[in-house]
């Protein structure tokens, strides 16, 4: 357990450095990331659905999703079934960031993924 914990732990430090390198904070990072990582595949969210994933009140997601609209890295449009809700995308400039981050972070996910594995088998033959 020690070992998976101190992967995560390293895969979330490089993951924020690199994060950082594509001129996103952490916080701009996991909201790009969940929204186009939505649980449905359709790459939009609500800010309901993000609070949710992200465990924060929905009044800071709210302000973290109007800062990163602010600066272009995601786009809103209402739902043309519900005009009270309203689907967030990624901008362009969100994607291109997003995608930086995430292809600088292949050997971490690589090795997270080979601590999970480690783990799993020490459970499942224990």
């Amino acid at each position: 357990m020690a070992d998976f914990r101190a992967a995560l732990r390293r895969f979330l430090r490089i993951t924020e450095r690199n994060a950082r390198a594509a001129g996103l904070t952490p916080q701009r990072y996991l909201l790009l990331l969940m929204i186009k990582g939505a649980a449905d595949h359709s790459e939009q969210s609500t800010v309901t659905e993000l609070a949710d994933r992200l465990q924060l009140a929905q009044s800071t997601v709210t302000e973290l999703v109007r800062r990163a609209e602010e600066i272009g890295l995601v786009e809103r449009e209402r739902s043309s079934v519900d005009g009270r809700i309203a689907y967030l995308r990624l901008s362009a400039e969100g994607e291109r960031r997003l995608a930086s981050t995430f292809t600088s972070n292949e050997t971490e996910r690589q090795a997270l993924l080979d601590a999970f594995e480690s783990l799993r088998g020490r459970v499942t033959a224990g």
